[in-house]
C-alpha cells in the first residue's frame, strides 16, 4: 500500500464528505477509493469512518489519523517544494478566505494567475468576518485590519478604507450632504456586521469624528449594501474596492469630499508551517503583486470626478475642528464604537 497516497485520499474524503466525488476527482473507481480507506482501517487495526447512504463521519481515531495525515501532506508537499518539484507549474486546489470587496478585485484578476499555471483552481470563501482558518480549511487569507490569531503568518500587502457614496437618484430626491452633521438627517444604509450600532467612524483633514447613524435599511454584508446603495435607498459606506466600478461609471456618487474611513491595514495570513504547498505560494506572490493594484485611483474619490451630471453639486463640507481619539492597539479597525468624549463641531 502507498501510505501516503491513502493518507491523502482520505484527507480528501474527509473535507468533501463523498466518496463519489473523490473518485472522479483522482479518475479512479469507488470500489478503489473504498479499497484504499479499507487498507488504512486494516493497517493501523481502526475504523476511520463511520458510512451511511446519507452521511460519513469520522471515529475518534479517524479525527486524530485525520490530524496526523494532513501534518505528513504538508511536509510531503513542503519536501516537493525544497526540491523543486513542481514550482514550475503548481497544480491544485486552493481555498482562499477573504473578505467580499476583495473576493470581488481578486477574481478580476484571476485569468493573470490561471494563464500563468493553468493547473491552479482556486476557492474564494467571501464574508465580512474574518473566519477560522484551520476550521474551515484555509489554505490562505486576505482581509483588512489586523488579524487575532498569533498562529498564523501574516504580512501586510496594502491598505484599504470605506467611502461614503449614494446614487444620483437619492441625491437628487434628498439633496447634497455639504457637512457630516447633515448625515442625521439622511437615510443611511448600515452594514450590522462592521457597525451594527449604527456608528460611523469618520477621518478627515482635521480629524476623526463618530456619528450615530440609520434608516430603513439596513444589511449584513457588503454586497447587500451596495446594492441598496445602486437602487437609491441611501448613504453607504462601501469599501473602495466594492465602489470603484460603480464611481468610475456614474452610477455612484462619492458624498462628503475627503470624509471616510480610517485607512485600515491589508493584511494576509496563512498557516505557520515551514513549508507551503508550490499552489499555496503561487496564489500568494499573485496577491502580493496584485492587491496594491487595486486602490481606487485619487480622481474616483473626488467628488466633482464622481459624474459630471452632479459636479456643480457637490462641494467640500463645513466641518471643522474634530478630536482624534485612537483605536486601542489590536482592535479591528472596521468595528466602529462610540466615543462619549468626541464631539461634532460645526460651522454655523
Amino acid at each position: 500500500m502507498d501510505l501516503l497516497r491513502a493518507l491523502g485520499t482520505f484527507v480528501r474524503i474527509v473535507d468533501s464528505g463523498s466518496f463519489s466525488a473523490v473518485a472522479r476527482e483522482m479518475r479512479e473507481s469507488n470500489s478503489a477509493i473504498t479499497r484504499l480507506v479499507n487498507q488504512l482501517e486494516t493497517h493501523f487495526d481502526v475504523r476511520l469512518l463511520h458510512r451511511t447512504t446519507r452521511r460519513l463521519s469520522l471515529t475518534e481515531d479517524g479525527r486524530d489519523l485525520l490530524d496526523h495525515a494532513r501534518h505528513l501532506i504538508d511536509v510531503a508537499n513542503g519536501m516537493e517544494a525544497a526540491l523543486g518539484r513542481q514550482r514550475k507549474s503548481p497544480t491544485g486546489l486552493v481555498r482562499v478566505g477573504t473578505a467580499v470587496s476583495l473576493a470581488r478585485a481578486l477574481t478580476k484578476r484571476l485569468p493573470t494567475l490561471y494563464e500563468r499555471y493553468p493547473g491552479l483552481a482556486v476557492e474564494l470563501v467571501a464574508g465580512d468576518r474574518v473566519p477560522e482558518m484551520v476550521a474551515e480549511r484555509l489554505d490562505l487569507g486576505v482581509w483588512p485590519g489586523p488579524v487575532g490569531d498569533t498562529s498564523l503568518v501574516t504580512r501586510r500587502v496594502g491598505s484599504l478604507c470605506h467611502l461614503l457614496v449614494a446614487a444620483p437618484a437619492y441625491l437628487a430626491r434628498r439633496g447634497i450632504p455639504r457637512e457630516t452633521g447633515d448625515l442625521r438627517g439622511h437615510d443611511c444604509i448600515v452594514n450590522t456586521s462592521l457597525n451594527g450600532s449604527g456608528e460611523w467612524r469618520l477621518a478627515g483633514p482635521e480629524g476623526v469624528i463618530e456619528l450615530r447613524v440609520g434608516g430603513p435599511f439596513s444589511a449584513n454584508n457588503s454586497d447587500d449594501v451596495r446594492i441598496a446603495a445602486l437602487t437609491g435607498l441611501g448613504i453607504a459606506m462601501l469599501p473602495e474596492l466594492h465602489a470603484s466600478d460603480d464611481l468610475s461609471d456614474g452610477r455612484l456618487v462619492r458624498v462628503l469630499g475627503p470624509w471616510e474611513s480610517e485607512r485600515m491595514p491589508l493584511v494576509l495570513a496563512y498557516p505557520s508551517r515551514r513549508f507551503l504547498a508550490p499552489r499555496t505560494r503561487a496564489v500568494i506572490d499573485f496577491i502580493v503583486a496584485e492587491m496594491p493594484s487595486h486602490r481606487v485611483p485619487d480622481a474616483l474619490t473626488q467628488p466633482a470626478l464622481a459624474t459630471d451630471r452632479f459636479a456643480p453639486l457637490l462641494v467640500e463640507p463645513r466641518l471643522t475642528v474634530l478630536s482624534q481619539p485612537t483605536c486601542p492597539a489590536g482592535e479591528f479597525p472596521g468595528e466602529w464604537r462610540s466615543a462619549p468624549h468626541i464631539q461634532d463641531t460645526r460651522v454655523a
